[in-house]
């Protein structure tokens, strides 16, 4: 940290400025405070001269909208916004945004006071990290972000600040006609082959990471700096002080081949498996590391605020001594250039970019010509960032657009060498690049120092041609797009000849790329709208957001109610939450513990409780009925009413149980008296929640202690509803007497009479099974899908699943009967002939239980939701339009989340529940 100097901003909307924090390339970060509550904050501002540019402000602003919704875990949410802090008469309106202020150290730093980090510390840096990026690639989007600069260690876990291009940055520069110069940090393979990104791109980066973290080196660092391009495209990594168990995973990260490299879920889970926040509980920085992050935060809460307008710098606060560990490089707040800001789409590129070697290089970097450029929005989309390690070649800028906490839309990128559409005014000639001068950016907290810019592979044109380098498309981020004037004429993306060293030039011109062969216009000087468009892969904005409350318990059980609320219960009530607003309306705690809530009639909300019935309007969640076990059951004392089996229309079906006791029977004559048994009696009733009156009930087998047997219903037709019990429920001598098979039980519609028990083929007890009212079974068998006539059991078709998985339950709509399978396959078969009309992955990395499935209202839209994410397929023909994950518990020293996603269908809607998290996302 150094004193403010004169001509700094003292007040950022509530906040007034302490000290500057660091200096990067397109920001300046300052420590402040809120006067009135305390709160200390970091302030990330635009260098003046680059808040002039129309595009670097739409790229900062798009950038402060990502940081706010990607908050959360590992990524520190922003506090504020400013547009306009003691505005200069005669200059553009200063722009900033601030985050809380987390203890923290940048990894460059920490490697230079405490050396490597144990193998403990990597595998919790490094899945802390592969759980973002698993989000954001989730989300179709690159990241592009990584560099000891940007990746902060706190006491809690790692800290991800950066989220794009920008963030990289080893260098920005306003050039005259309203072009952004802008150099940047990595390369990867493939990028130096001038061939796109990808999430693979991440994950080279990623072991480049970690390799630095372990080793306190890059391993492509031997040789020449200006072979440094050559020596990542083409060596092998140095990996012999990386410790033994984590060499392979992270020599798999720098394959050459991108398809080679695993998935961040994979990195994820075989660095941690209880996750980052699991693993780090109890403390994970080594002691020096633990005590500078205590140190550094003692320094930033005694700075004090200086005086307004001083005379001289000497007026200002001391600088902090360099002997002190400084506070963390923006450990929250969204930044441009060395800030967070939105994962990047993959389709696009960033600026050219030269390799950074780990040896400080005092020449000027040589000059290089630049391809015109077009008029356009010229936002790149890279965010913040800060020490240089691996320069970051061309990376597409990518979308702002969060999928709810996580995904931003793809921007499209015009092909390499396409020629710009005619625009509507004439585009002025690029102006040859200047000689860069060596810029001195902050401090570098002891990471290495960057590369000397090198010589990439020639261009087309050949090393004299355009660019000297390879071909960048860079498309805009969006640019938030006003009504289109109907005058104006389309305009494309830019695509751009990165030069080898003069990095990228960006137009002033206004286009932002929003998908799919569509351009929106926009100007300079008109505010983005909202919302924008949604992109292929990126989920639409949700509706609404509701998180349910931490000072309540964890909710039980999740249903809609005529598509106009959400019933949630727990263990302490039940609640309902407006489907239009995401407004919770009502509590009741008489719904505590209650199942899943029924529509009874039009105007009651039926929930079943451990002790009684309750009818509850919709409107206040007042009880205006309820109906006790004990009253409703009073030939049964002690009923204990099991899960709801199922339901349809008003009727619903149950399993109780009660224990009776069996006198022992006479004693014979010189006998003594036997003892009294208790026995546990079961039965399957059939109640109407409209009429309130039991219709049928009828004895069945006593399941495991202590009873109750769990009946799952799998279809009811029109004279007889199908069961089977879930096999945990089932007693040992049943489970010897099944022999491995399971059995489905048909009971009668009016009387509840028992009419037959039926097992099929070798479904076992465990096996998912569905049904439809044409008389098919459906069920997973081995690692097939078989279809049966539910009356003979007479095999008709099977479906081949995946090696070594099984397939879930399935779900039947119309004509098809859509798959779900334990290797993240969900499909469509005919539920006629068995022929496979789709099959598509989720794309989640390993294995685990089946996604569950539902249909939209329309059933237009497949949804599949798992322990991962949730995916959205087109139901017709399995066209994957989207997928979602949330962030998951935002605060890391919670409990690590580990509930599964929920779907639940409300019209056009879907709720989108993960533990306390739900989201209400709009669909066909």
């Amino acid at each position: 940290m150094e004193a403010l100097r004169q001509d700094d901003p003292r007040r950022f909307g509530r906040f007034t400025a302490l000290a500057r924090f660091h200096e990067g390339a397109s920001a300046v970060r300052y420590v402040a405070r809120d006067t009135a509550s305390g709160e200390v904050a970091l302030i990330t501002a635009a260098r003046p001269e680059l808040a002039a540019v129309p595009a670097y402000r739409r790229r900062f602003q798009a950038e402060a909208r990502t940081a706010e919704r990607l908050a959360g875990g590992w990524v520190a949410p922003p506090l504020d916004t400013g547009e306009e802090p003691e505005a200069p008469a005669d200059g553009p309106e200063p722009l900033w945004t601030a985050a809380g202020y987390v203890p923290a150290l940048p990894l460059a730093e920490a490697i230079g006071i405490a050396g490597p980090l144990d193998e403990r510390a990597l595998r919790i840096l490094g899945a802390g990290i592969a759980e973002i990026l698993s989000r954001v690639h989730a989300a179709g989007a690159v990241l592009q972000g990584l560099a000891p600069g940007t990746v902060l260690l706190a006491s809690d876990g790692p800290r991800l600040t950066a989220f794009g291009p920008l963030g990289a940055a080893a260098s920005a520069e306003a050039r005259p006609g309203g072009q952004l110069s802008v150099r940047l940090g990595y390369l990867t393979p493939e990028q130096i082959e001038g061939k796109e990104v990808s999430a693979a791109s991440d994950l080279f980066v990623l072991g480049l990471l970690l390799a630095y973290a372990a080793t306190g080196t890059t391993p492509f660092t031997e040789g020449p700096a200006e072979e440094a391009a050559r020596r990542i495209a083409g060596d092998e990594p140095e990996l012999d002080a990386v410790p033994e168990a984590l060499r392979e995973l992270i020599t798999n990260c720098l394959a050459k081949d991108p398809a080679a490299r695993p998935t961040a879920g994979t990195v994820a889970a075989e660095l941690a498996l209880e996750g980052a926040a699991g693993l780090a509980r109890g403390g994970w920085l080594p002691e020096r590391l633990a005590a500078a992050v205590a140190d550094q935060e003692a320094r930033v809460l005694a700075l004090e605020a200086p005086e307004e307008n001083p005379e001289t710098p000497e007026e200002a606060p001391a600088p902090v001594s360099a002997e002190a560990p400084e506070p963390v490089e923006d450990t929250a707040a969204p930044e441009p250039a060395e800030d967070t800001a939105a994962p990047q789409p993959e389709n696009v590129r960033s600026e050219d970019a030269q390799p950074e070697d780990a040896r400080p290089v005092d020449a000027p970097a040589p000059q290089e010509p630049t391809a015109p450029v077009a008029a356009g929005d010229g936002d790149i989309g890279e965010d913040r960032g800060t020490t240089r390690f691996l320069n970051t070649g061309p990376r597409p800028p990518q979308s702002d657009r969060p999928t709810t906490q996580l995904s931003l839309p793809h921007e499209l990128v015009a092909p390499p060498g396409a020629a710009p559409a005619p625009v509507a005014q004439p585009i002025p000639p690029a102006l040859p690049v200047a000689p860069v001068a060596p810029q001195r950016p902050g401090p570098t907290h002891g990471g290495p120092a960057p590369y000397p810019a090198a010589a990439l592979p020639a261009g087309p044109a050949g090393s004299g041609g355009p660019g000297g380098g390879p071909m960048v498309s860079l498309p805009l981020p969006p640019a938030p797009a006003p009504v289109p004037d109907p005058a104006a004429s389309r305009r494309t993306l830019l695509t751009i000849a990165a030069a080898a060293v003069g990095g990228l030039i960006v137009g002033g011109g206004s286009v932002a790329a929003l998908g799919s062969g569509d351009t929106a216009v926009a100007t300079d000087d008109k505010p983005a709208p909202k919302p924008r468009r949604t992109l292929p892969g990126q989920p639409p904005e949700p509706r609404w957001i509701y998180p349910h409350p931490a000072s309540e318990s964890s909710p039980l059980t999740t249903a809609v109610w005529r598509d106009k609320l959400l019933v949630v219960t727990s263990e302490s009530q039940a609640s309902a939450v407006d489907l239009r607003t995401g407004k919770r309306l009502w509590q009741r705690a008489d719904g505590a513990k209650g199942q899943a809530a029924l529509a009874a009639g039009a105007d009651l909300v039926f929930v079943a409780s451990p002790s009684e019935f309750l009818w509850l309007s919709p409107k206040n969640g007042k009880v205006v009925h309820r109906v006790r076990y004990t009253d409703a059951f009073g030939d049964l004392p002690g009923l204990a009413v099991g899960p709801l089996a199922g339901n349809s229309g008003p009727v619903i079906w149950f399993t109780g149980s009660h224990t009776v006791t069996v006198k022992a029977p006479k004693p014979k004559k010189g006998k003594k008296k036997g003892k009294d048994k208790e026995v546990v009696q079961a039965h399957f009733f059939a109640y109407d929640i409209v009429q309130r009156k039991e219709l049928w009930r009828t004895p069945v087998p006593a399941g495991r202690a202590p009873g109750t047997p769990a009946y799952r219903v799998v279809v009811d037709r029109s004279a007889d509803v199908l069961v089977r019990q879930d096999a945990a429920s089932l007693t040992a001598a049943e489970v010897k007497a099944a022999k491995g098979k399971g059995s489905i039980r048909s009971f009668d519609q009016k009387t509840g009479k028992l009419l037959w028990t039926k097992q099929y083929a070798a479904v076992s007890p465990e096996a998912a099974t569905g049904g439809d009212e044409d008389g098919t079974l459906y069920a997973a068998v081995d690692k097939d899908l078989q279809a049966f006539e539910t009356d003979t059991t007479k095999p008709l078709w099977r479906v081949e699943g995946s090696d070594g998985s099984v397939f879930g339950t399935p779900l039947v709509a119309g004509p098809l009967i859509h798959t779900t399978e334990r290797s993240q396959l969900v499909g469509a078969v005919e539920r006629e002939s068995g022929r496979l009309v789709w099959r598509r992955s989720t794309e989640v990395p390993g294995t685990g239980n089946a996604p569950s499935l539902t249909l939209s209202g329309s059933e237009k839209t497949l949804i599949a939701a798992d322990a991962v994410q949730v995916t959205a397929f087109s139901a017709a023909d399995g066209e994957r339009l989207w997928k979602f994950q949330d962030i998951g518990s935002a605060d890391p020293k919670g409990a690590t989340v580990s509930a599964s996603y929920r779907a639940l269908a409300a019209g056009e809607t879907v709720v989108v529940q993960r533990d306390r998290a739900f989201y209400a996302f709009p669909v066909a």
